[in-house]
């Protein structure tokens, strides 16, 4: 029997009341296993209602407190770590390692969050004038949003809300419809750390529920991890709204190999970067640019063998290195760009489709692709595929290989291998590049740090988590003050019980 999902309002589950619904498949094998209420516009105002009657007495609740919740959720994270870990794989496909590696990303910032007392720290300026002194306070945005992406279902929810409460917003996720469960079961761990009702607040739901959060004037801020197209639709629907956004997009990360580069380590790192949970990740390296044909083709012969006995199954299988693709859809358009180099001319070193395992024929598998010999102008170098194909660039220089990756729309990250400091200072230096690495494949930054793009792959003025996070969802207050010189007569100072003057 398919099982019927729900919200989660006021701190309990809530089925869905528009009637409609989305499928929630096993991607290893095809099959329905869930349905998703998706919300209509009446029922995401509800939630917005309720998370507007919490924010006032949230908002109040000194930061300290409000840490306190953090240290409980993540003693609750790290209690039912294999329980969260099951429900991304059963959705997502991701092998249970990759699973427990997102829920883990994702518990750093929780921690980060930990320590909300300090990061709300303001400054303060004496005798800015005769008298005078001035200083700063950081407050709640107020009622805040997240739209979150299928790939990374634990994670990329805990980039947003534990910073957005900890700040001392409410928060309304929407999670993906395609792997909702594990945003429910978050909210119902905060709950449980001791947040308030209506702080927390889940709907299910399509494009009719993100329009009424990107419209709806009790909404302040909006986060969106996803693609380009609807990250810009998101913020610019958002900002015409009057609402602070932030949205992280798409990418195509590249990776240059320098002639002086120790192969063995960029093909160990390839592996990883290009494969690892199929490709879906928007940090993944799908462009490896190698410079001079010496480093081309020790990098081919040494990549393609380890690309071709890349293990590929359901996540219940322990062996698997690599799960399938989240839809049917996806690995159709996977597989048609793979055709679609082949006709550009690339060469196809290891190909990927045809896969089928023995009891999971109906699954989404796509193999670990390589191409080789690609050019700038074929769209499997020009578009994100966002699957487990990497291609192959040759450059003849240095130079050349630097400027494939300032010309590209995509902005999000970047690494480069070598052994020579002076050409990675450079590189560092002069990409337009949000996330650089160095000998580095998915220079993710650790929580404390922030996580964004340039170019096409963040619209918006703030990156996620880290201090960025701080400042997006709060809003700087500056207060300047003067007050009157001499101790009025009879002025009281004694802290007994009843005095207003001792206060």
């Amino acid at each position: 029997m398919t099982e019927e999902l729900m919200h989660f309002v006021d701190g309990v589950r809530v089925k869905g009341t528009s009637g409609r619904f989305g499928d929630v498949f096993n991607p290893a094998t095809g099959e329905v296993t869930k349905r998703a209420p998706l919300a209509s516009a009446d029922e995401v105002r509800k939630a917005i209602a309720s998370s507007a009657a919490a924010l006032p007495g949230w908002a109040a609740t000194p930061p300290a407190k409000r840490a306190q919740v953090m240290f409980n959720f993540r003693d609750l994270l790290h209690k039912h770590m294999d329980e969260l870990a099951e429900l991304v794989s059963q959705e997502h496909g991701k092998t249970l390692d990759d699973a427990k590696g997102s829920v883990t990303r994702g518990l750093e910032v929780v921690e980060f969050a930990c320590g909300i007392p300090h990061l709300l720290k303001g400054d303060y300026s004496a005798s800015v004038a005769g008298g005078v002194d001035s200083f700063n306070t950081r407050q709640p945005v107020g009622v805040c949003a997240g739209i979150t992406p299928f790939n990374f279902p634990a994670m990329v929810p805990m980039w947003m809300f534990p910073m957005a409460l900890a700040c001392g917003n409410t928060f309304i996720l929407k999670p993906s419809e395609r792997d909702p469960s594990c945003g429910v079961r978050l909210a119902e761990l905060m709950f449980e750390a001791g947040l308030p009702e209506g702080c927390l607040n889940v709907i299910n739901g399509d494009k009719e529920a993100v329009d009424t959060l990107l419209t709806d004037p009790g909404v302040g801020a909006i986060s969106f991890v996803g693609s380009t197209a609807i990250g810009r639709y998101i913020y610019e629907t958002g900002a015409a709204h009057g609402k602070r956004v932030q949205a992280l997009c798409g990418a195509k990360n590249h990776m240059i190999i320098m002639p002086d580069a120790d192969i063995d380590q960029a093909v160990d790192a390839t592996i990883g970067a290009a494969y690892g949970s199929a490709g879906e990740r928007c940090m993944a390296v799908s462009v490896a640019v190698a410079v001079g044909d010496e480093a081309a083709d020790a990098f081919v012969k040494q990549l393609a063998p380890r690309v071709q006995s890349l293990k590929v199954g359901p996540y219940t299988d322990a062996s698997a290195e690599m799960g399938p693709v989240i839809t049917r859809e996806s690995k159709e358009r996977i597989e048609r760009y793979i055709g679609e180099g082949l006709a550009d001319g690339a060469e196809l070193v290891v190909d990927g489709r045809g896969i089928s395992l023995q009891g999971y024929e109906n699954g989404y598998f796509v193999g670990g692709t390589l191409f080789d010999r690609v050019t700038t102008e074929m769209s499997i170098y020009k578009d994100e595929i966002f699957g487990p194909v990497l291609v192959v660039v040759r450059a003849e220089s240095y130079d050349e290989a630097k400027q494939m990756v300032i010309d590209h729309e995509y902005g999000n990250g970047a690494a480069i291998f070598t052994r020579d400091g002076d050409t990675a200072r450079n590189f560092t230096q002069d990409v337009n590049i949000g996330m650089v690495g160095v000998n580095v494949p998915i220079p993710v930054p650790v929580a404390y740090h922030s996580f964004g793009g340039w170019k096409a792959s963040l619209f918006g003025d703030h990156s996620i988590h880290g201090m960025e996070g701080v400042r997006f969802y709060t809003k700087l207050k500056t207060v300047t003050a003067r007050w009157p010189s001499g101790i009025k007569e009879g002025a009281v100072f004694n802290f007994h019980s009843g005095s207003d003057t001792g206060h």
